[in-house]
């Protein structure tokens, strides 16, 4: 594994964890020659998954796509990176779950939408207001009042 900082091909595992679906190794690395650490994953190679867009275009499943679109929505909260990519890996997760290799994007959504609505109201919110489409200061408004309603909160 080439180091990621300085290039060097020699780098040493120090740390290595199952993830919680045991689909995954966690590996902690550390490089020989500038000693800088970084994580890397290994993954069981399985089918592609392919992505239906709304138009109908194909297009294959990028997990970074999920991870981009999580993280932008969870910028300035607290919500550590380590959670981030926790509903990532449960995202991919159940779409290899699903009986089919080919997943509608609006079945994504909505599944980074419940995670997100798990992890920050806010971040929901701000990817809510892009995958549904919001349109006006009411959309926001009905859309807080729904999770104000289902919270208990007023």
């Amino acid at each position: 594994m080439k180091c990621p900082f300085c290039g060097a091909e020699d780098t040493k595992v120090i740390d290595s964890r199952d993830s919680a679906e045991a689909f995954e190794i966690r590996r902690r690395r550390e490089c020989e020659k500038c000693e800088k650490r970084f994580t890397t994953y290994e993954r069981i190679e399985s089918h592609p998954l392919v992505v239906i867009k709304k138009d109908g275009r194909r297009e294959g499943f990028a997990r970074e796509k999920v991870m981009s679109g999580i993280i932008k929505s969870c910028q300035k909260r607290d919500v550590s990176m380590e959670k981030m990519e926790e509903a990532g890996r449960e995202i991919e997760n159940a779409l290899r779950e699903e009986d089919t290799s080919e997943i509608p994007s609006r079945l994504i959504g909505e599944l980074v939408a419940r995670k997100l609505k798990r992890l920050d109201k806010v971040a929901y919110i701000r990817f809510a207001s892009i995958y549904k489409d919001f349109e006006d200061v009411a959309d926001f408004e009905k859309e807080i009042k729904s999770i104000n309603k289902k919270s208990g909160q007023q």
